[in-house]
């Protein structure tokens, strides 16, 4: 990955302890379930965009499965934890077999241009 990151040994042990396990349950719930469905949206609740990809995966008649955590005034922390797991810096995060795509624009353009059947192995 390209996006720069701080070395593990310009942090003091405690530091990178605390990295590590910052909100670790709420990562380990994502990592299952993104392994455990063909589509994951994890979200927010009064999120726009989490809605718009939730709609369109509907419209498109794909089953997925959906985790919320919180809202713009609640449980920001776990969800800062999955910020730092992913890199992405937006909700929706959207997984598809385990593999982060993005959020609605890229999972708009997934499903326009016939990539998501591809990816889901669909004729």
């Amino acid at each position: 990955m390209t996006r720069t990151v701080l070395d593990e040994t310009r942090m003091l042990p405690v530091v990178r302890e605390r990295i590590a396990n910052w909100h670790a349950d709420i990562v380990h719930n994502v990592q299952a379930a993104a392994s455990s469905n063909n589509i994951l949206v994890v979200g927010m609740a009064q999120n726009p965009f989490v809605r718009k990809v939730r709609r369109a995966l509907t419209e498109a008649q794909q089953p997925f499965h959906y985790l919320e955590y919180g809202s713009y005034f609640s449980q920001w922390k776990p969800r800062l934890a999955l910020k730092l797991w992913t890199g992405w810096p937006t909700f929706p995060m959207v997984f598809v077999r385990g593999v982060l795509i993005g959020g609605y624009e890229e999972m708009q353009h997934l499903i326009e241009s016939g990539e998501l059947k591809r990816m889901l192995g669909e004729p």
